[in-house]
């Protein structure tokens, strides 16, 4: 009875060693990933969610995960490292909402809608045309099933970057690099619309003024250019949120590439 008790008493061992390295890399993982990772969010209800998720993750990665290293340095180590690899997979969801943030500010800088400010997403000043982007975008992510697509996320980290690795230096780079630059592209992308609308904006109140140098047209033009940018973000919101997420839904289906 005492030996089949010291048996299990191990197994258990294993297990919480690696449902402990498991939620290090959520956890770190939960401080950025969009909506379950808002700094709205109340910090106990994202250890709630943080727990969750290490709940179903874990039966389908605990075989991946080696057994509890005696030595404490090599154990800080695969902590350590399961915290940083958690950070870079969360980064790189994070810098979509970056996205769409960018694109709500080259919206409202585009169209003189940057002096109404509030608060944004994350608690930060933000024009409320990113805030209003933001908020929207991450409810419809939300809607659509983003918890099930971020736990098959979560899953997959792991074949890329193996439970107690180091992700290394030029995956970094090359990922770093990568999104960085997808997340630019999506943000002119989606704010196309207020760049092109803008620039008609000054050409046509460039001809105006040579026309009729009298005239004050800034005075004339700043309310046009307003109104004209309430009208442009209601007609363009939904159009820039349904690319924004298919945007976010494909990189979710193959996040580092289509052999992984």
């Amino acid at each position: 009875m005492i030996l089949a008790a010291a048996d299990l008493l191990e197994l258990a061992g294993e297990f919480y060693w690696a449902g402990m390295l498991v939620f290090l890399r959520i956890g770190a993982m939960m401080a950025l990933i969009p909506a379950f990772g808002e700094q709205t969010v109340p910090v106990r209800v994202r250890l709630a969610l943080g727990l969750a998720f290490t709940i179903v993750v874990l039966p389908a990665v605990s075989p991946s995960v080696g057994p509890r290293p005696d030595a404490a340095a090599a154990l800080l180590i695969q902590c350590l490292a399961e915290v940083l690899a958690g950070l870079l997979f969360g980064m790189m969801l994070r810098f979509f909402v970056f996205a769409l943030s960018i694109a709500g500010m080259i919206a409202a800088q585009s169209t003189s809608l940057s002096q109404l400010f509030g608060n944004g997403a994350g608690g930060e000043p933000s024009p409320a045309a990113s805030h209003l982007l933001v908020s929207a975008g991450l409810a419809l992510a939300a809607t659509l099933g983003l918890h099930v697509q971020i736990v098959a996320y979560m899953m997959a980290s792991y074949g890329f970057i193996p439970a107690g690795s180091f992700p290394s230096a030029q995956d970094v780079v090359a990922a770093g690099i990568g999104e960085v630059g997808r997340m630019m592209s999506l943000a002119f992308s989606l704010s196309a619309p207020f760049l092109i609308a803008a620039l008609l904006y000054n050409i046509m109140l460039g001809i105006i003024n040579r026309a009729m140098p009298q005239l004050m047209v800034t005075f004339v033009g700043a309310p046009a250019i307003t109104a004209g940018g309430l009208l442009l973000l209601a007609v363009a919101a939904p159009v820039m949120l349904s690319i924004w997420v298919h945007a976010l839904g494909g990189f979710l289906s193959a996040p580092f590439g289509p052999g992984q």
